[in-house]
C-alpha cells in the first residue's frame, strides 16, 4: 500500500503496537498503547511511554533497532476450502529507531498524542506528569501497508 492516507487509515484503527527488539541474539516483542504523527519526507514517529526501568528499556539503551506492526483483525473468511479460508485484514509494518526522549515541551507533546489516539481527546500534560514516565518514539521511513478488505469495506 502506498500513500499516507492508506497508512494512516490503518493507524488510525489499530490501538496496539507489537515493538520487537534483539536482546542477546533473541528476539523480544512486546504489546504497547501507542499515539503517532506522520512527518514530512516519508517519516512516521511511533509515541510510548512506560517505566524508567525494566528489560524493554534495558534492550534498547543496548540497541535501538525495532521492528513495529499494527494490525486490525476483521471478520474471518471462510471458504469452501481450508486454503482458500482466512482474515479480512489491514496492518502496518516497518523497522526504525527508537529515541528516548527528554525535552520537556516534546515529552508532554508526545503524551498528547498518545492521549489522542487512544481516547479521542486533546490533553495538556504538565512537565510533572511527563516527568513521571519515560517516553520515547520510534522514527521510521520504512514501512509498508498491506489490507485484504472484506465484502462491506
Amino acid at each position: 500500500m502506498k500513500g499516507w492516507e492508506g497508512i494512516e487509515d490503518i493507524i488510525l484503527r489499530c490501538r496496539t503496537c507489537h515493538l520487537a527488539m534483539v536482546d542477546g541474539g533473541m528476539p523480544y516483542v512486546v504489546p504497547l498503547s501507542f499515539g503517532y504523527r506522520l512527518m514530512g519526507g516519508g517519516t512516521l514517529e511511533l509515541y510510548f511511554h512506560s517505566a524508567r526501568e525494566g528489560r524493554k528499556m534495558d534492550i534498547l539503551r543496548r540497541d535501538n533497532r525495532v521492528c513495529f506492526a499494527l494490525s486490525d483483525e476483521g471478520a474471518p473468511l471462510f471458504a469452501d476450502t481450508p486454503c482458500d479460508s482466512g482474515y479480512y485484514y489491514s496492518s502496518v509494518i516497518g523497522n526504525g529507531e527508537a529515541v528516548f526522549i527528554d525535552d520537556p515541551v516534546e515529552k508532554c507533546e508526545a503524551l498528547s498524542f498518545m492521549f489522542r489516539h487512544q481516547s479521542g481527546r486533546d490533553v495538556v500534560f504538565t512537565p510533572e506528569q511527563a516527568d513521571a514516565v519515560c517516553v520515547y518514539k520510534v522514527v521510521s521511513t520504512d514501512f509498508t501497508g498491506k489490507r485484504k478488505l472484506g465484502p462491506t469495506a
